[in-house]
C-alpha cells in the first residue's frame, strides 16, 4: 500500500522547502542525464557530485584501507572506519549506486558519521560493479565479506559476533539479500539497515509511477542501471535481486522468518519507498521486529545532502540509534 492518502496531488507539492530548492538547482544545473551517458561517464559524473551536498567531514581515531578476499580470489577493496581503536561491533555498508556507480570515496562521509554516532566500527566495501561484473557478482561480493568479517573480523580488530548489515538503495538490496543468507546459513546479525531499498524486481508500483521523473531517480536511471546489471530478464524474478517479490531456485518467495531484525528508512517522495513499505510488511509477517520510518517531503539520496536537507541528519540519528542499540546490547 502508498503511503499517500491523496494520489491525486501535485506530488512536488509534497517536498519541504529544502528538498525542493535542491531539486530546482539541479534542474538549473542543466546536467547530461545519467541514462545518456556510458557507464564509465556516469561513474564519473556520480563521483564527482556524490559530494557536494555532504555534512563536513567527521575525523575519526581510525580510517584505513584494507582488502577482503571474493570466492574467485579478487581482493574486494574495503575502508575500516572506528571511532577508536578498540574491538568494536561493526556494520558493514554496502554502498547505493544501482550496481553500477558509487564507491569508497562516494560514500566515505555517510560512513564517518554512522562510526562517530553509533560508536562503532564500520567497513565500507567496494563489490564490484556492472557492466564488468553482472548479478550476481555484488552480492555475492558483499556474501563473501559478511562471512570474512564473521570469521576474520579480529584480525582487524572487530568484532564479527557482532555485527550489523546495512545499506542504501541498490546496497539495501544486498544488504536485504545477504541478512536472509546469513540466516540460512546460521550466522547471526544483529540488525540489516536498509535506507530506501530496492525491493522488488520490477518497477510497477504507485510510487514508481508517482516520482517517474524529476525526484533524484528518475525511472530511466532505474532502467539504465539494471540493464547493466541483470543479465536476462529473468534475473529480475531472483531473490537476491528482488528480496520482496523474487523467488528461489523452488519457484517460492524467499521466507523471511529468523532474518535479523531491521531499521528501515525510506523517503516519502520516492519511486522505491512504495515497494520499501511493502519489504517492511513481510518482514513483520514473517515476525521480524521493524522499526520503518518514512522521512516526509524528501528524496530518494537525500541522505547524502545533509548541508541542504535537515532530514539527512535526523535519518542519520535515527539510524544510529538503531545501530547503538542492536550492537551494544549483550545477549
Amino acid at each position: 500500500m502508498s503511503p499517500h492518502f491523496d494520489r491525486h496531488a501535485n506530488p512536488r507539492a509534497l517536498l519541504t522547502p529544502a528538498t525542493l530548492k535542491v531539486l530546482d538547482s539541479i534542474a538549473r544545473a542543466g546536467h547530461v542525464p545519467m541514462h545518456a551517458l556510458s557507464a564509465t561517464q556516469a561513474k564519473a559524473a556520480y563521483a564527482a557530485a556524490a559530494n557536494v551536498l555532504e555534512l563536513p567531514v567527521q575525523k575519526l581515531a581510525r580510517v584505513e584501507d584494507f582488502s577482503i578476499p571474493a570466492r574467485d580470489g579478487y581482493a574486494i577493496p574495503a575502508r575500516h572506519y572506528a571511532p577508536d581503536h578498540t574491538a568494536l561491533p561493526v556494520l558493514l555498508y554496502l554502498h547505493g549506486g544501482g550496481f553500477t556507480v558509487g564507491s569508497l570515496a562516494t560514500h566515505d562521509g555517510l560512513c564517518r558519521r554512522l562510526a562517530h554516532l553509533a560508536g562503532c566500527a564500520v567497513v565500507s566495501l567496494d563489490y564490484r560493479l556492472a557492466p564488468e561484473y553482472k548479478f550476481p557478482t555484488a552480492h555475492e561480493d558483499s556474501w563473501d565479506a559478511v562471512q570474512w568479517l564473521a570469521h576474520h573480523g579480529g584480525e582487524r580488530g572487530l568484532n564479527g559476533q557482532r555485527m550489523a548489515i546495512g545499506g542504501d538503495s541498490a546496497g539495501g538490496t544486498l544488504s536485504a539479500a545477504c541478512a536472509i543468507e546469513a540466516r540460512d546459513q546460521g550466522l547471526p546479525l544483529a540488525l540489516q539497515l536498509l535506507f530506501y531499498p530496492g525491493c522488488a524486481g520490477h518497477q510497477n508500483t504507485p510510487s514508481h509511477r508517482r516520482y517517474a521523473k524529476g525526484f533524484v531517480l528518475d525511472e530511466t536511471n532505474i532502467t539504465y542501471f539494471f540493464d547493466h546489471y541483470i543479465r536476462t530478464p529473468a534475473d529480475r524474478d531472483d531473490w537476491r535481486f528482488a528480496p520482496l517479490d523474487g523467488v528461489r531456485p523452488d519457484g517460492l518467495e524467499a521466507d523471511l522468518a529468523g532474518t535479523a531484525p531491521a531499521w528501515i528508512g525510506l523517503a516519502e517522495c520516492d519511486p522505491l519507498v512504495d515497494e520499501g513499505v511493502q519489504y517492511a510488511d513481510r518482514l513483520r509477517m514473517a515476525g521480524v521486529p521493524v522499526d520503518l520510518e518514512i522521512y516526509r517531503g524528501v528524496v530518494h539520496e537525500f541522505i547524502k545532502m545533509g548541508r541542504a536537507i535537515p532530514e539527512a541528519a535526523h535519518a542519520h540519528a535515527d539510524a544510529a540509534r538503531a545501530l547503538r542499540a542492536a550492537l551494544h546490547t549483550t545477549t
